[in-house]
């Protein structure tokens, strides 16, 4: 969904970039639970340590574990390389519900008595865990400025509803997607069931003129707009890759990139996507091919946002 509710029924929280988990506190015995069950305590022992500092007997929280950047914004790659690196100590815990509280199950009651019990829980600070606040109402003007900060997006709840596991029409969620266009510096071959291309490799100029790699684009692509695109490049085939760097080999969000399969193509050909995102690394993000753009010319294609071009 592009746009939050409007409806005073509604309370909007910040959409975090990260890891939903479930926190089961038992006396001295805490878990992290996935969503599917599986047993992180380990992997997060002092989000763990950090629950246990709680003044409750026994309480059952829902939540995101986000990594930070400077400005207090969660950023899912820094996660990643957390977790790849077994730095987890700096991990934010970012509670919003609470399904049980001391012996009593709250998951029946509505979601703004329930938020407002977690929330008598984070009366002080605690390093490694955050209240996810939230506002009522005027759900669009709270996404608009959750976009402006670089944030992921929002989350929209109904505030009179028990709790139910998975969305089932009482969260909506609304994100930040960008709108760009793109050089087309070459394409990936087709698996599976797809036919003509498998993904679009972008590309954008910088200053200097050089181009440089953006990342993939896949979906968003019929088949009868893949027969297409492979019409327009192939004839503009050539041997060598038109970026002033290879791409990376591997990254943190997609499959690797076998750059001996790819074809690379004469820059002149621009198209137009949404992305959720801008990496750390410079790389695009959930990214959705729109369609070609034939009234701008490749060289006129620059980064928006001001950036450190790669090295």
């Amino acid at each position: 969904m592009d746009e939050a509710p409007a409806g005073h029924g509604w309370l909007h929280e910040l959409k975090y970039d990260g890891y939903r988990l479930h926190a089961r506190v038992d006396g001295r015995d805490i878990r992290l639970l996935t969503r599917t069950g599986l047993d992180w305590s380990h992997r997060y022992r002092r989000t763990a340590e950090a629950l246990a500092t709680l003044k409750v007997k026994s309480a059952y929280f829902d939540g995101e574990l986000c990594a930070l950047d400077g400005n207090g914004a969660p950023v899912f790659s820094r996660l990643q390389a957390a977790m790849d690196e077994g730095q987890t100590d700096q991990l934010v815990f970012f509670v919003f519900d609470l399904l049980f509280l001391n012996g009593e199950s709250t998951a029946r009651l509505p979601l703004i008595e329930r938020k407002k019990r977690l929330q008598r829980l984070f009366k002080r600070e605690i390093p490694g865990l955050r209240y996810s606040d939230h506002v009522i109402g005027d759900g669009p003007r709270f996404r608009e400025e959750a976009c402006k900060l670089g944030l992921e997006g929002a989350v929209s709840k109904r505030a009179d509803q028990p709790y139910a596991p998975g969305d089932r029409g009482i969260w909506v969620k609304s994100k930040c997607l960008n709108r760009e266009e793109f050089v087309v510096v070459g394409w990936t071959d087709p698996t599976g069931n797809r036919s003509h291309i498998g993904a679009l490799l972008l590309g954008y100029y910088t200053a200097d003129g050089r181009l440089h790699y953006a990342g993939r684009a896949g979906t968003g692509i019929t088949d009868k707009e893949l027969k297409r695109l492979a019409g327009v490049l192939k004839p503009l085939h050539v041997p060598r890759l038109p970026l002033a760097t290879p791409p990376p080999r591997q990254t943190r969000f997609g499959s690797p990139l076998q750059l001996s399969k790819v074809h690379w193509v004469k820059p002149e050909i621009v198209v137009e996507v949404t992305y959720l995102t801008w990496t750390e690394d410079n790389l695009l993000r959930q990214v959705s091919y729109q369609a070609q753009r034939e009234d701008k010319p490749a060289v006129q294609v620059v980064r928006r946002v001001p950036h450190p071009p790669p090295t």
